[in-house]
């Protein structure tokens, strides 16, 4: 376990030098900065990281040789060799790999470009480069105890910036004003950083599924969507909930309706072991059902971490064979409908996948906010 109050991350290299043997691999270079920081706690614009059965190398440059060296000092960073680049990352890179006489080395794939590889067979002839997918990825898509504890904390802090909504949210501010209002909010309640740009879209606007807040003014008869998220210990939290202006139309408010039925029913599906294809399912059927199968262009929902968008990805259309819902996954359930001429509607919350169903992170109203 790692020590209180911070990640494993001991344990989590463990896991990624254990299955280089695996995977016939005496090294991995590890190149997406989410995925250096997962494992290492490095949290810097640029780094890589160069993995052996017994060894962790963290390659970065001057910037970072203090912050490196104290954060191990303090417990704050994992025990890493730290490799100072002296002229360019490609060279240390090459220089570490050449000193460890490594033979086959994985990459990651998805995060190399096909110059960057090219440079590194010029250098490294001896190396066989072996191509890897979401090593690592499939690692943290699994939250782990510390995990899972941000996620509960940044919940109920989430859901005190929500219960806030009707202070911000008035006729005659601008929709700029209002995510001006709410990214203040989300800093007051403990959030280091908006998790994404917040997406206030009224009247009209709320029908384009991510608006970008204007100088429009919000106006009596208007759906305003209200969609923001907040970074906690590194972590992004998302959450969307709805007001109205005054009375607004019988359309929509049955518009409203209908995807909180749809919300409900894909929260229901989340339980381990159902396709996840399954949850997309239980929402859009509702909403196909009012007729409104046309108006929900996007997926249910997309998983959460140190990315606002990560796996899995709650859609129609996945991995064959269908990905599998399992216990200690993180993901939005955010079913929508967009009609032009009455409006749209979303409603988001994160959930917890627990070993018999979900636990709903993100509490409060899910009510229409009417000001």
């Amino acid at each position: 376990m790692g020590s209180l109050g911070r990640p494993d991350w001991a344990g989590r290299l463990r896991v990624r030098q254990h299955a280089l043997s695996v995977a016939n691999l005496d090294g991995l270079v590890v190149s997406g900065l989410p995925n250096i920081r997962y494992l290492t706690g490095f949290d810097g614009s640029a780094a890589m990281l160069v993995l052996t059965k017994d060894e962790v190398i963290l390659i970065s440059d001057g910037r970072y040789a203090l912050t490196i060296q104290e954060g191990m000092r303090t417990g704050n960073l994992a025990a890493v060799r730290f490799e100072q680049v002296s002229a360019r990352y490609d060279l240390t890179l090459v220089d570490v790999l050449k000193s460890r006489r490594l033979a086959h080395v994985g990459f990651e794939a998805a995060h190399v470009t096909v110059a960057g590889l090219r440079g590194w067979r010029q250098h490294l002839d001896e190396v066989v480069w072996v191509e890897t997918d979401d090593l690592v990825e499939r690692q943290r898509l699994i939250k782990d105890a510390w995990e899972q504890d941000v996620f509960r904390r940044g919940g109920l802090a989430i859901a005190r910036v929500a219960a806030r909504l009707g202070e911000w949210v008035r006729p005659g501010r601008s929709e700029k004003e209002i995510a001006r209002a709410i990214e203040r909010g989300l800093e007051e309640a403990g959030f280091s950083a908006p998790a994404f740009a917040t997406i206030v879209a009224s009247g009209p606007n709320s029908a384009h599924p991510h608006a970008r807040p204007t100088t429009r003014l919000v106006e009596s008869g208007d759906l305003v969507v209200l969609d923001f998220g907040g970074v906690l210990d590194g972590y992004c939290l998302d959450l969307t909930r709805m007001g109205a202006v005054g009375r607004v139309s019988a359309a929509a408010q049955a518009l409203v309706a209908a995807v909180q039925e749809a919300h409900h029913a894909a929260v229901d599906a989340v339980r381990p072991g159902v396709e996840i294809r399954a949850i997309d399912r239980a929402a859009r059927d509702v909403l196909d059902s009012h007729g409104l199968g046309p108006a929900f262009p996007h997926g249910t929902g997309h998983g959460l971490g140190l990315e606002v968008h990560e796996a899995p990805r709650i859609a129609r259309v996945g991995a064959d064979p269908p990905e599998i819902v399992e216990a200690g996954m993180v993901f939005t359930i955010e079913p929508g409908a967009y009609v032009p001429g009455v409006g749209g509607v979303r409603l988001e919350d994160d959930v917890l996948v627990t070993p018999t169903g979900c636990e709903v992170l993100t509490g409060g109203p899910r009510e229409l906010l009417v000001v």
